[in-house]
């Protein structure tokens, strides 16, 4: 793996200041306003640029694990305050950080490697990540930072919603709520000129039509899913709330790590046996993390009910389902990147709960943690190494999000023209 520049992700109370900072100096043009608070009585921020009834809403820190989008959108934020042309007829409208709960406890703003990057691991188990919960949870226990964001698209009714989403190995691509003709090009050439691989069979979207290479428009809602186990559907999930608006959303997704084996579309040789090999290696890989934590249970107790302790074994629990999934139904996609994206899936897996389970247990010094700490080590390397993983600098991830995300509003706005 390629050594890392110094680098280092802003803290949401960061974001805040240099949103507060830009509201200050430009007061007739900025504002920065509070529209909720999270499960902890942390505070949910919202800083918008113009004035115009026509909208965007950028959306960062869904995903705690994914800190690329606060980057991207302090640049936005600046570019719209120095570009006349990008508010002519349009405000912008930035959410700081929708889990800032998630933000505090995943840990990690200057990875060194994948390692560094797992030990501080926290991503929230699906029925308290705000954007999906509504498709896990009933409308009456969704959670406030749910809430909060779903107000603010019926407040604002944009017409285009941008997420920010990220992963840790991989490629770049985008996921649309409704096709957005045109948005390929200008992805892929930002994609090219930043030298970040386009993930063209991403396992996320496996099955979606595509507008063009990494670009995905999630079917409509009602129809099949490629892995029906898997609780949470994102067709139920706030992406579609702008919809009723007339609006559509679109999820700009970049690695911290790349890997040229997400973006080759020939075909594999033999799709559905290596389906079989991946299934059985996240089998394997989830029941020594389950050995581990049968082991330590017994000693972990008032842990149980944490939030670390809770996302790994929620994580834990997809598994068997997601393995059954990948070896009883036919292969969705047959070619090389598909399956190397679900390869990286189902090493991720394991590896997120076994690095959650991880920090719970050094955290009581408990003896099971030296044990699981040569696991998570060992898995990294072997993931880094599969995939011939390169640092992509921070400055490019938050570029390549912010000129996907230009592009995407123009190209929605003509498209709502």
């Amino acid at each position: 793996m390629s050594p890392l520049p110094e680098l280092r992700y802003p803290s949401v109370p960061e974001l805040v200041a240099t949103a507060r900072a830009l509201a200050a100096h430009r007061p007739g043009l900025c504002t920065l306003r509070q529209i909720g608070v999270s499960r902890a009585g942390r505070p949910l921020h919202l800083l918008s640029v113009g004035h115009a009834r026509r909208a965007v809403l950028v959306v960062a820190g869904a995903h705690a694990n994914e800190p690329a989008g606060g980057g991207t959108l302090q640049v936005l934020a600046e570019r719209v305050l120095r570009d006349r042309d990008l508010r002519a007829d349009t405000s912008w409208h930035f959410l700081l950080c929708a889990d800032p709960d998630g933000a505090s406890l995943h840990v990690t703003p200057a990875p060194r490697s994948l390692l560094d990057y797992h030990h501080g691991f926290y991503r929230p188990s699906g029925p308290e990540q705000p954007e999906w919960s509504p498709s896990v949870l009933p409308p009456d226990r969704l959670p406030p930072e749910t809430l909060a964001l779903l107000g603010v698209i019926d407040e604002l009714r944009p017409y285009l919603q941008v997420t920010l989403h990220g992963t840790d190995l991989g490629g770049s691509w985008v996921q649309l709520t409704r096709d957005v003709p045109g948005l390929a090009e200008p992805f892929a050439k930002s994609a090219a000129e930043l030298h970040i691989p386009v993930e063209t069979g991403a396992s996320d979207a496996a099955g979606w039509p595509a507008s063009g290479p990494g670009v995905r428009v999630m079917p409509a809602p009602g129809s099949g899913v490629a892995y029906p186990s898997l609780p949470d559907d994102a067709r139920h999930s706030t992406w579609y709330h702008a919809h009723r608006y007339g609006g559509l959303t679109a999820v700009v997704e970049v690695p911290m790590w790349a890997s040229d084996l997400v973006d080759d579309p020939a075909p594999h040789p033999a799709p559905a046996a290596a389906m079989r090999r991946l299934a059985g290696r996240l089998l394997r890989d989830s029941r020594e993390v389950e050995r581990v934590l049968t082991e330590a249970l017994p000693r972990l107790d008032g842990l149980l009910d944490g939030p670390l302790l809770r996302a790994a074994r929620w994580a834990l629990a997809l598994i068997p389902g997601l393995a059954e999934d990948w070896v009883r139904r036919p292969p969705i996609d047959t070619t090389r990147a598909y399956v190397g994206s679900v390869d990286a899936f189902g090493r991720r897996l394991p590896l997120r709960a076994a690095s959650m389970l991880l920090r719970v247990l050094r955290e009581v010094d408990d003896r099971a943690a030296p044990r699981l700490e040569e696991l998570v080590s060992s898995w990294c390397d072997a993931y880094g190494e599969r995939f011939q993983a390169r640092w992509v600098p921070l400055e490019r991830q938050t570029e390549h999000q912010s000129r996907t995300v230009l592009a995407a509003a123009q190209h929605a706005r003509d498209r709502a023209a």
